[in-house]
């Protein structure tokens, strides 16, 4: 269906690919896998059309559709939710107004037996034939279903896209590639601004809806759910396992094991073609096998090998003190805002050593209640941390604490102890900060590379009680394993709120589920959660719940609408609140880095007044973002 032939791409001289083939075919499910750099996300934008290679051809039949959903895109906010979603379906407004015009036509035309009339009918029997087979009027139902698929209230499907934040609306521009069925399907990170029950949802329609799908994640349940094909990227080559995830795994260790013996064999022809041309040199008897030992070492062909996967270093998270038995004690814990309440009657203990997962849609209120344990923000009720607890914090918003002045390396040899320092550059590489990577400024790094370095300087802090908020969303696979190992080694108590099954599975021993303005307990993992509901999305949590705990009052239906009303008002208000705050720190953000490279000059590092101007910008950037830190 789409061929990739003989493609190379260089980067200032430097080969990306090279000479790279394979097919797409139709109803390929394929991950595209392979370390960060390896080029994963080059050879989408190469397939869509978007990015040249140096050479080769992408090529594909002129009917062939191909969408493609970028990890970052310019998203524009002059419609609803619901009109930017039916952007999708421009071909068939298209169609339905030309059909509605030729209806007119034939309504106003008595020539029922002429030649030009039966063209008419003929045509417009023809479109509408189309028109139905492409789902007629019938997409409004098929656009709702999808955007609910994705998170999105259907009271949400009329507001301003401007109201929504910018994960939200990547999910309006991911369910406008899928409403339009295209026949290559292209997706880099996918699940970035999805929780569990969107990623649930997505899964089903990939496995279901789709036609042939490329894509990059490093959500290893998902990949593996999803697809049927695995290319792996390396050393500018590709490997086609024609198997999914969990197989390539054990594939790929064993095409390395390969190779590792086959340079092994080969290090040692050299050693012993080398000996023998010093030995014999000189000696005239030995000049033509000498002369043929030479041509041979000229002709042999490196055997590359694929780089050392760090993920195979063992790192743990340094325990302090031994804490109190009950770390966090919630004892009808609640938190409103203004007429919205996020959650009322918290009860929960979490016992020294626990592992515990908070689970829940977006908005329900996991990351409140961790500010609430952290004491960042009032409640009601009572909330106590334990005797000798020693939190370790990570925060969503945690890259923005780093030092902007400091380098990689420095940042993490600051808090390195003992032995550990002896192995910074090992734990760099394992998160990503190999080779020359170590020694950029941490204000030049993106929001991605802060991430995962305040995760490792977090993981060498002595704490006995680790509180996680969303730690995977910018760690690849390799990374994840990292952290989870470590986490899964540590001796004291750690809370997560993450929508990462593959993570979270074999990780945490108990369950709190957040929705409806409650928090329940499960014991057991995260599978053995989803089982106990007996579902595969957790969209059907808040049904479930409502019937089973709620029970019906006279007038509650009355009540609940107007209160829902109320709260989307609030809502509403909040988030609108929110945009203006990031709105806010964004443009201070932009204007301090204008003024620092203008102070960079020679000129301007002589100018007081820059100096001034820096330091009153700062000290309003660290209001802005306290009073965005307060509406989230």
């Amino acid at each position: 269906m789409v061929s990739i032939d003989n493609l190379s791409v260089e980067f200032s001289a430097k080969p990306l690919f090279n000479d790279i083939s394979y097919v797409i075919n139709k109803h390929d499910r394929i991950a595209l896998v392979g370390k960060n750099g390896a080029g994963k996300s080059t050879m989408l934008k190469i397939i869509a059309g978007i990015q040249q290679p140096t050479s080769g051809t992408v090529s594909k039949p002129k009917d062939i559709t191909i969408a493609y959903l970028p990890q970052v895109m310019v998203l524009t906010d002059e419609r609803t939710v619901r009109e930017e979603a039916e952007r999708a379906f421009e071909h068939i407004t298209e169609m339905e107004q030309e059909l509605g015009h030729l209806n007119n036509q034939l309504a106003e035309r008595t020539d029922y037996e002429s030649e030009a009339y039966m063209e008419l009918v003929e045509r417009f029997t023809h479109l509408n034939e189309h028109f139905q087979m492409m789902g007629g009027m019938n997409y409004q139902a098929e656009l709702e279903r999808t955007l609910q698929g994705l998170g999105f209230k259907r009271e949400d499907l009329d507001r301003p896209t401007s109201e929504f934040s910018g994960g939200w609306r990547m999910r309006i521009e991911l369910a406008k590639l899928l409403l339009q069925h295209p026949d290559v399907l292209l997706l880099d990170e996918p699940t970035n601004h999805l929780d569990i029950d969107s990623i649930q949802w997505l899964e089903n329609f990939l496995q279901t809806s789709a036609n042939a799908v490329v894509l990059v994640s490093h959500d290893r349940a998902f990949i593996n759910n999803v697809t049927n094909r695995t290319i792996e990227i390396s050393c500018g080559k590709i490997y086609d396992y024609k198997v999914k995830y969990d197989e390539y795994v054990t594939l790929h260790a064993e095409r390395r094991e390969q190779q590792l013996r086959a340079l092994e064999n080969q290090q040692k022809e050299i050693a012993d073609a080398k000996a023998f041309i010093e030995r014999f040199r000189y000696q005239a008897t030995k000049a033509i096998q000498v002369q043929q030992k030479i041509r041979q070492l000229e002709k042999i062909v490196p055997i590359e090998v694929d780089e050392v996967d760090n993920s195979a270093l063992h790192l743990k998270f340094t325990c302090s003190m031994r804490s109190g038995d009950f770390p966090v004690i919630c004892d009808e814990v609640g938190k409103s805002y203004g007429e919205h309440c996020v959650f009322s009657g918290v009860n929960l203990t979490i016992r020294r050593g626990e592992k515990v997962a908070f689970v829940g849609r977006n908005g329900e209120g996991k990351t409140t209640l961790v500010k609430c344990i952290m004491g960042e923000i009032p409640f009601d009720g009572s909330l106590k941390v334990g005797h000798n607890v020693q939190i370790g914090y990570f925060a969503q918003n945690q890259a923005q604490l780093l030092e902007g002045e400091y380098t990689v390396f420095d940042t993490i040899d600051r808090v390195a102890k003992g032995d550990i320092r002896l192995k910074i550059r090992d734990i760099l590489g394992a998160f990503m900060f190999g080779g020359e990577a170590s020694d950029k400024k941490v204000k030049f790094l993106s929001g991605g590379e802060r991430t995962r370095l305040a995760m490792i300087k977090l993981l060498l802090e002595p704490v006995n009680c680790l509180i996680l908020d969303e730690p995977t969303n910018h760690l690849d696979m390799r990374s994840k394993d990292v952290l989870k190992a470590a986490i899964r080694d540590f001796d004291g108590t750690v809370i997560v709120v993450s929508h990462d099954r593959e993570f979270l599975d074999g990780l945490v021993t108990k369950v709190y589920e957040f929705g409806g303005g409650k928090v329940r307990e499960h014991l057991g993992g995260i599978y053995d959660f989803l089982r106990s509901k007996n579902i595969e999305s957790l969209n059907q949590l808040n049904t479930t719940t409502k019937d089973v705990n709620t029970p019906k009052v006279q007038g509650e239906g009355a009540a609940s609408y107007a209160e829902q009303k109320a709260l989307a008002r609030e809502q509403k208000r909040k988030e609108k609140a929110l945009q203006e705050a990031e709105e806010k720190v964004t443009q201070l953000e932009a204007a301090i880095k204008i003024l620092e490279d203008k102070m960079s000059t020679p000129e301007g590092s002589q100018d007081v007044s820059l100096y001034e101007k820096h330091g009153r910008l700062k000290a309003q950037l660290k209001q802005a973002e306290e009073e965005w830190e307060a509406l989230i």
